[in-house]
């Protein structure tokens, strides 16, 4: 007999999954599962919802033996196999990613990969800026412009410092019914944040090594939690580097919203916006309406460059 459960943790080949009564099944998947037309490292995610059988009541095992539909998924190039996939999460509502600009710092390269991962599935995605309690006057005039530049083009920022409290309140808001990814490089504080406002919950945190100024990874393996009622939040391995999935160069700038909003306007409809005439797109940038940094970004991403950092 199949039963419906919702897959909240990820080992590899090992899945931990939910039934609608709440009771967890240690599960594997039911021999080779390919998805038509995906070429990914792990077919299933956490946030997948699943149809199992139980194989042992006793050991708790269970066989996993069809995945339905996605609502959505984020995706990311996998650093082991380059032609291939790997799924952060499926089924969200949002995502958060967390960024620091010290300790470790997160460059703009990386927030505008993870931004344009998210566009390309329609995942609304909010920053939000932690650690802010470390940063010097000068940092924090930088951080504002940085906020700037993101909230002109729509995204929501919030600025947080999870030690001190700030904006912890905010952050829970935020979170509320909702099931989020929770992104960003290992050492930005994910889990310090989370166990501010879900103390229970116990989070493992890390200090960030002060030799390469880099975080020390303590989340292993995606893991969906319950904060309340109709809220989740998954927690992701920290990302070193984001490399896309699954993109043609000529969809790139529809992701970036302030160059989707110029398409039509540029002299050809196939413009890549490198050095062809009459680029909306180039026009902007040279009077200022799109920023550089996110220019440069799109270029890195069109050509595929190592700027995953």
């Amino acid at each position: 007999m199949a039963h419906q459960g919702l897959v909240i943790r990820s080992t590899g080949s090992w899945y931990d999954v939910r039934d609608n009564d709440g009771h967890i099944y240690n599960a594997r998947l039911k021999g080779k599962f390919k998805i038509k037309g995906l070429k990914v490292t792990n077919p299933i995610a956490v946030g997948d919802h699943v149809q199992f059988e139980v194989e042992d009541k006793i050991e708790n095992t269970a066989i996993i033996i069809d995945i339905e539909p996605r609502e959505n998924y984020i995706i990311r190039q996998s650093v082991h196999k380059t032609a291939h996939g790997h799924i952060l999460a499926a089924n969200i509502d949002q995502a958060v990613l967390l960024a620091t600009l010290t300790m470790p710092r997160t460059s703009l390269g990386f927030i505008d990969r993870f931004l344009v991962t998210a566009e390309a599935f329609r995942i609304p995605t909010t920053i939000v800026f932690n650690k802010s309690d470390i940063l010097n006057e000068e940092g924090l005039a930088y951080q504002q412009e940085i906020i700037d530049l993101y909230e002109k083009i729509g995204y929501n920022c919030l600025i947080t410092a999870a030690l001190e409290g700030t904006g912890v309140d905010a952050f829970k808001a935020l979170l509320d019914n909702k099931v989020t990814l929770l992104s960003g490089h290992s050492g930005v504080g994910k889990s310090t944040l989370v166990n501010a406002i879900s103390p229970e919950l116990n989070l493992r945190t890390s200090e960030v090594s002060t030799f390469a100024n880099k975080g020390v990874h303590t989340t292993t393996f995606a893991e969906m939690f319950e904060l309340g009622p109709g809220t989740f939040i998954i927690d992701t391995p920290g990302i070193k580097e984001l490399g896309l999935a699954d993109m043609q160069k000529e969809e790139i700038s529809h992701y970036f919203p302030e160059m989707r909003e110029l398409l039509n306007q540029c002299r050809f409809n196939n413009c890549l916006h490198v050095n062809e005439p009459g680029c909306a797109v180039k026009d902007a940038v040279g009077e200022g309406d799109i920023a550089e940094s996110r220019y440069w970004s799109y270029l890195g991403m069109l050509s595929g460059e190592d700027n995953r950092r």
